[in-house]
């Protein structure tokens, strides 16, 4: 069995049940929380840093995607990936997580490979990748049923192409499907080589109100082009490759509104000149 390890489990997140469900559960109650509208949600945009930095976002815009009609898959698209690199897919086995595993869709993955080139990951050539790791607890926590399709993609015209193929397989294939795409945005600092804006709070605010919304803008407005241009001219997004196929998969999907429920760095979790932008978006 092609079983994939929960690397990242103990450090950027509990390594245990009950932890990550009063971790889950402390999320839920907060006064930041969005709660559940009735309105049908059918993907959205999480970031993935470790759970004391955006675990709340990431965890409702999750929540968020339950309705009357459980998901059979979920695809997650992520992974650190720069122009010009491979596509990734993993296609079957299972995820390990806190809350039990989750299955590979086997199927899935064989209808998007036969129409695309991928490199197949499995459990001895998987990447250690946060990207998509940080957001299986919360899936197999509220999804406890659903198969996952994990998938890496570059910030390039093909991803957006495997994003309208997802929609269209998932129709062929009768599957019931949510989409999620993992990114965080503008990482600023020295830490990150990055700094257009100097130090300091104005950086900050330059970040948040300028650089950010910028990205923030295009993934709301439903372009997927724009979100790779804006990534690429701005330094915006870290997985845009990501945040576009997702977008073109719920548009294929029928989605007509995005929200977005809640923006965050790790400035307000520990300030300094080098930090991380995160949003959470939903659509329907």
């Amino acid at each position: 069995m092609n079983i994939i390890k929960s690397v990242y489990a103990g450090s950027w997140y509990p390594d245990n049940l009950n932890e990550c469900k009063k971790e889950i559960n402390h999320y839920i109650l907060s006064s930041n929380y969005i709660k559940a509208s009735g309105k049908k949600y059918i993907g959205g945009i999480v970031p993935h840093a470790g759970w004391y930095y955006s675990g709340q976002i990431a965890c409702n815009v999750i929540n968020l995607l339950k309705d009357e009609n459980s998901p059979d898959v979920i695809v997650i698209f992520g992974m650190h990936l720069s122009m010009g690199s491979s596509h990734y897919i993993i296609t079957s086995g299972e995820w390990e997580t806190p809350f039990g595993n989750l299955a590979i869709h086997a199927g899935f993955a064989k209808a998007l490979t036969d129409k695309f080139s991928f490199v197949a990951a499995n459990s001895s050539n998987c990447s250690m990748d946060n990207t998509i790791e940080l957001q299986l607890p919360f899936i197999k926590y509220f999804f406890k049923n659903a198969s996952i399709l994990p998938i890496g993609v570059p910030p390039d015209a093909e991803s957006i192409e495997i994003g309208n193929a997802i929609a269209d397989i998932s129709k062929k294939l009768g599957i019931n499907i949510k989409v999620i795409g993992s990114t965080d945005l503008t990482h600023y600092g020295e830490n990150f080589g990055f700094t257009p804006k100097g130090l300091g709070a104005n950086a900050y605010k330059w970040v948040k109100y300028e650089n950010d919304a910028a990205i923030i803008k295009s993934m709301l407005a439903m372009d997927s082009k724009e979100v790779l241009n804006q990534a690429k001219k701005n330094s915006n997004a870290c997985c845009s490759g990501a945040a576009a196929a997702t977008i073109a998969a719920l548009g294929k999907m029928g989605a007509r509104k995005t929200e977005k429920i809640a923006y965050s760095s790790s400035y307000e979790k520990s300030p300094g000149d080098s930090f991380v932008g995160y949003v959470g978006i939903v659509a329907n």
